[in-house]
Formats: C-alpha cells, structure tokens, sequence
C-alpha cells in the first residue's frame, strides 16, 4: 500500500459542550500536543483561552494534568486509570504468553491493538530484539496494519470521512482471505507491521494481534507466524469465555 494516501476528519465540534465534553476535548489536545502551552492548547480543544486556563488548573489538581517545561502532559492519574483498560475481558491474559513468545521467536515487537472511533489504540506490546517497535501509545490512524486487519473483518465497518483509496475494497477482501494486514510506515515509522484479527466468538473481532518487522525480517515468514499465534490466541479467548 507504499503510496496511497488514506485520510480522517480531524475537526473538533463547535460550541454548546457541557463542561465534561470540554473537559475530554483538553484532555485529547494534551495528548496529541504533549508539552503544549495555553494558547495551541485552547485552538486544539477549540475552547477559549480562558475556560482551557480554567479546566487545565482544574485537571492539574485531579493529577489528570501536569504542568511541564511550561506547557501542560497528561497526567499520572490518566496512566493509572488507562492501565486497567482493556477492550474486552481477558484479552491480556490469553494475548500475553503467546505474544511474548512470538516476540522472543522472531525478534520483533509484538503487541495487541483496537480500532476505536476511527483510530488505532495500542493495547500492550513486548519489545523484540530489534529496534523497529511503538515508542508510545498515542492513537495511530486507523489504517495501521492492526487498523486494517479489524476494519476488514469486522461486518458493516463503516470507514471515517476522508479520502480512502480506491483499492480499500480489493485490500479488505485480501486480508479477508489471507488472514492478515500490512501497513508500512504508520504504526511504526521507518517499519513494516503485519496484523491479524483476535476472535472471541462471533465474526466480529476484538483487538489484533501485530508484529513490527525490521528491514532484517522476512515479512512473509512474519506473517505467517503472527496470523497463527493470532488463531491460538483466538482459540483461548473462546474457552475462556465459555
């Protein structure tokens, strides 16, 4: 897919929020704008500067927000909260083990990933021997390999506003057929990433389970591995539920 220029409404909406909507659209620019002052702060949430000024003394005294270098991060309160979420009960446990061993087995980072609102969240992920791997968790585009993978196996997804290639529908019904995705560049710049679906009964999938290939992996034998350790993990993830 080198080439092909995907796209994503990113507009705020305008006025008329309540002040928990605000509160949210200052959190998101803290994290998209990581360091930012009060002025880009207030453009990117599209609150004024004096209600930003407001909730971020708010959000401050919450730990939700910290004050840093003169500019604001989010939180440790946020990393608390964020790190018992998971998109669906006992994906880490069954997800776990096997990714570690996949990590361990091909050298490259492995993790699991969901597509929510349009955007590619990164659940946990396990370095491999190489240096191709996430640096954060900040949402990625939807179209990562992890992305693509539950966008084309997920019934009646519907995509984001936005250019989409005219190929999307060819791509979705190959990774249909193979079991698998590939993105290169957009999870991890620089890095070729595979993807396959997780299952926990049902057609619809969970999360995805992916690898960030270096230029030193064969990217087929890396595919291969990941859509079976993805079929295993699946495989836990229904006896777990029964």
């Amino acid at each position: 897919m080198t080439g092909i220029s995907y796209g994503a409404s990113t507009s705020t909406g305008g006025g008329g929020r309540s002040v928990l909507e605000g509160a949210f659209a200052l959190l998101a620019a803290v994290e998209r704008a990581q360091g930012a002052g009060l002025t880009r702060l207030s453009s990117e949430s599209g609150l004024p500067k004096a209600t930003a000024h407001r909730l971020l003394e708010q959000l401050t005294a919450l730990g939700a927000v910290e004050r840093h270098a003169g500019g604001y991060r989010v939180g440790w309160r946020m990393f608390q909260l964020g790190q018992d979420w998971q998109p669906h009960p006992g994906l880490r446990t069954a997800a776990a083990e096997p990714a570690r061993r996949l990590a361990e087995l091909t050298g490259t980072a492995v993790g699991t990933a969901v597509l929510r609102r349009h955007r590619t969240l990164l659940v946990e992920w396990f370095p491999g021997s190489g240096r191709a791997a996430p640096t954060d968790r900040f949402p990625r585009p939807w179209y990562t390999a992890a992305g693509k993978a539950c966008a084309a196996t997920t019934p009646g997804h519907r995509l984001p506003p936005g250019p989409v290639p005219a190929s999307w529908p060819r791509e979705a019904r190959d990774i249909r057929a193979r079991g698998f995705a590939v993105d290169r560049g957009v999870l991890a710049p620089g890095a070729r990433c595979v993807a396959a679906p997780l299952y926990c009964g049902g057609g619809t999938p969970v999360a995805a389970l992916f690898a960030v290939a270096g230029p030193a992996h064969r990217l087929e034998r890396v595919a291969e591995v990941v859509r079976r350790t993805g079929g295993c993990i699946s495989t836990r993830l229904r006896r777990e539920s029964d």
